[in-house]
């Protein structure tokens, strides 16, 4: 086994847990550890349709499959889960023998630390958050290099001097997204007007647009024209609002949404996005595993390894390219420190 600190990015259930399950290749009956059976992957809420977080670990799978011709199965979680029902999925697919098992989101932290005790032949991942264990990878990003990005270029766009940030829920990690587009936009204009909005204090904020969309349209009637959303699906909804309105701007996250088929319609008015690229991180583990030299402890994917990125797509931000590659200079040199909180 190998640990890395940071890098350069070149079926069992039960009826009442009500899954949503979607496979992708062979089931399996076998006891954890077995080889052959592919890759399992446990979404959060939203599941791979969110056009966002959980879409781009699944572009990880495809790519995995595709190039290391791997099977894989896929299952989602569904709004105001317990933690029983976690360790289920998680237990579930381990006992199958699905190897390596991995947690797409903070939300599976607890139930995979538990999990891979039990499971001590499988090679787990959880998503944004640290867990311990000899068989886990924990796979973290910069959320907040990327986002101050963002608040630079929202800053530089903005017609009212007005920008915003919806955040599903006021959690560590969505607390990245908001510090660092806020310092990004106050260093490139220190009157800037930025206002940042919760959609709630359950995971429900991951999986929400229609409180998303009336959030969005809440700001842009108060002239916010540039709104940057940390929420998953919901921030489909969001993007929906600033698409109805001329002039505004809507900043995408994880994905790069403008790219995305299912926004389609909407991408004329998406600025740009702030980049996670889970699926670099999904596809590096599973084929570390599939090496036999499974990756574990923290791996973080940062600026200064493209681990995050700004979106070009649409060329919207190409008229402010230098002072956007000026901001992500310094952060990179160290002459920037990014928040996280």
């Amino acid at each position: 086994m190998r640990r890395v600190s940071t890098i350069a990015v070149a079926g069992v259930t039960t009826a009442a847990l009500a899954f949503t399950l979607t496979a992708c290749g062979e089931s399996s009956t076998e006891s954890g550890g077995g080889k052959g059976k592919g890759v399992g992957l446990a979404f959060d809420v939203g599941g791979r349709d969110d056009h966002s977080f959980n879409e781009s670990a699944a572009r990880g799978l495809d790519k995995a499959m595709k190039d290391l011709k791997v099977n894989g199965k896929m299952m989602t979680a569904k709004n105001g889960e317990t933690e029983a029902e976690r360790e289920q999925r998680l237990s579930s697919l381990a006992d199958a023998g699905y190897n390596p098992v991995i947690g797409v989101g903070f939300n599976y932290s607890q139930s995979i630390e538990k999990v891979a005790k039990d499971f001590p032949k499988t090679s787990f991942a959880v998503v944004d958050s640290v867990v311990p264990g000899d068989n886990v990878e924990s796979i973290t990003f910069g959320e907040q290099e990327g986002s101050y990005l963002a608040g630079v270029a929202a800053a530089l766009k903005s017609k009212t001097k007005k920008v915003g940030f919806i955040g599903a829920t006021q959690n560590a990690l969505i607390q990245k997204f908001q510090a660092g587009f806020e310092q990004g936009a106050k260093d490139t204009d220190s009157k800037i007007d930025v206002r940042s909005d919760y959609l709630s204090a359950t995971d429900k904020g991951f999986n929400d647009p229609a409180s998303a969309k009336e959030k969005a349209k809440g700001m842009l009637e108060q002239g916010y024209d540039v709104i940057y959303s940390a929420a998953g699906l919901s921030g489909n909804g969001s993007i929906e609002a600033v698409s109805e309105q001329k002039g505004a701007w809507a900043i995408g996250v994880d994905s790069d949404q403008y790219q995305q088929p299912g926004l389609a319609k909407y991408k004329n008015s998406i600025l740009t996005s702030v980049v996670k690229n889970v699926d670099v991180a999904v596809y590096d583990f599973i084929k570390s595993v599939q090496d036999g030299k499974p990756i574990t402890g923290e791996r973080k994917y940062l600026l200064k390894d493209n681990g995050v990125s700004l979106a070009t797509s649409g060329g919207f931000i190409d008229d402010i390219k230098s002072k956007i590659e000026e901001a992500r200079k310094n952060i990179v040199d160290g002459k920037i420190t990014v928040k996280t909180s």
